[in-house]
């Protein structure tokens, strides 16, 4: 008997009406500048309505296009003067007979304040490196891929969201199931096959395997003609078949029928 799992063609669940999930779709984006836009727009187009050419003043003959009167003009040229607006004088330089202060004193101990300070800092924790090459070449090891960065995850040995949500879908399909065989047991439509019968469906079905096994092994082993082919092919076919009943009796151990 082979041991590959065969699908019947027919499936119970096929059976349990289900409801249609009507896909709900997101509110459409509207933005909030919407009005806003439109009242511009609006505004910029009656500035532009206009029955025929435009009412412009026609310009006075006296006022005619001159040479050079569209280039650009520049500012009038004015004299650089240091420390006027925005330009604020240096101090002076100091003068060669000018001192610093001198004779001004601390009472402050500089080398035993800083041995205090290195005494009570932290000391820094030096990065981990590795060496790659022979010459002595280092590496940061957090990039290295050597670090068990991945088991120290948050969510690391946890179920994953899609197998939760496959799991209830799951345990929900099983639900509507049992109601279905429920209901319709107690319609009389429906009644569970007993385990005896069914133990004496599936030994009656391995005796008619071996049956057409014993003659499946009988036949000759060359097929030259088309009797023998045909029979080859039809006890074939016969095994499959009895193949996926003998599997659909062993795999399922409640199984129920229809009184009709």
């Amino acid at each position: 008997m082979s041991n590959t799992v065969l699908h019947p063609p027919e499936r119970i669940y096929n059976l349990i009406p289900r409801e249609e999930e009507k896909v709900q779709k997101p509110p459409r984006y509207i933005s909030k500048f919407r009005e806003q836009v439109k009242q511009e727009k609006q505004l910029n187009k009656t500035s532009n309505k206009t029955m025929g050419p435009a009412k412009v003043d026609m310009p006075s003959p006296d006022k005619y296009l001159l040479k050079h009167s569209k280039e650009p003009k520049h500012p009038e040229k004015k004299p650089f003067l240091c420390g006027g607006e925005g330009h604020p004088k240096k101090p002076p330089i100091p003068a060669t007979t000018d001192y610093p202060p001198m004779g001004i004193h601390t009472k402050r101990n500089f080398v035993k304040t800083n041995a205090i300070e290195n005494i009570m800092a932290v000391p820094r924790k030096p990065q981990p490196t590795y060496t790659d090459t022979r010459h002595g070449d280092k590496q940061l090891l957090e990039n290295s891929g050597l670090l068990p960065k991945y088991t120290k995850k948050k969510d690391y040995g946890q179920t994953p969201e899609y197998l939760q949500q496959r799991r209830e879908e799951v345990r929900r399909e099983q639900e509507e199931y049992d109601n279905y065989v429920k209901e319709r047991l107690k319609e009389g439509a429906m009644k569970q096959l007993p385990e005896e019968e069914r133990q004496n469906i599936l030994q009656g079905l391995k005796k008619n395997w071996d049956e057409l096994h014993h003659q499946f092994q009988g036949l000759s082993v060359v097929t030259d003609t088309a009797s023998k082919k045909f029979r080859k092919e039809h006890l074939e076919m016969k095994m499959k078949q009895l193949e996926r009943d003998i599997d659909l009796m062993e795999r399922y151990k409640i199984i129920y029928i229809t009184n009709n």
